[in-house]
């Protein structure tokens, strides 16, 4: 049985977890025992730098955290090696950054579950979601796309003015 300060302290990471989890908008939960000390400092790095947290957790501790979040069907994937990437901004940053790195380990580190805006993913959901693009590559997409619908009402509205202005045969 632990003593009361260690029960106190595990008490207290479990409700600064459960806090981390319901204020997120998406996390990812990843198997990363096949990861390597350069990739993993370079995988650290790259989500740093995204604004998404990414810690290691005990599997107990994820479980507990869990309860009374609506994502408790998570704790189905919770065994052996587990981490945990949370994102308060970008819910498609998490999916994308670890699924890039889990792609070129070849199944050695692994995304077991997720949840992005209170779903529970898993991992084939994952793995779409990781493909799509981020917030400023949907934005360059939709000003193309905006781009292309003004140029060709402008076009269409030069051949509508060039029509009337030919002479009647």
């Amino acid at each position: 049985m632990p003593s009361q300060k260690i029960l106190s302290e595990k008490q207290a990471y479990v409700a600064a977890l459960h806090e981390k989890i319901k204020a997120s908008v998406a996390g990812v939960v990843v198997d990363y025992k096949g990861i390597n000390v350069a990739d993993d400092t370079k995988l650290r790095k790259e989500l740093r730098e995204a604004g998404v947290e990414y810690a290691v957790v005990k599997n107990t501790m994820l479980r507990l955290a869990l309860k009374d979040t609506g994502l408790e069907d998570m704790s189905s994937v919770l065994e052996g090696a587990t981490a945990l990437a949370i994102s308060t901004d970008d819910p498609i940053a998490p999916a994308r950054i670890l699924n890039k790195y889990a792609e070129a380990s070849k199944g050695k580190f692994s995304l077991k579950s997720g949840y992005m805006d209170g779903s529970v993913l898993d991992e084939a959901s994952l793995n779409a979601i990781a493909k799509l693009p981020d917030y400023k590559g949907m934005l360059s997409m939709f000003a193309g796309a905006l781009t292309s619908t003004l140029s060709g009402l402008a076009v269409a509205m030069q051949a509508y003015v060039d029509k009337q202005e030919e002479p009647a045969a």
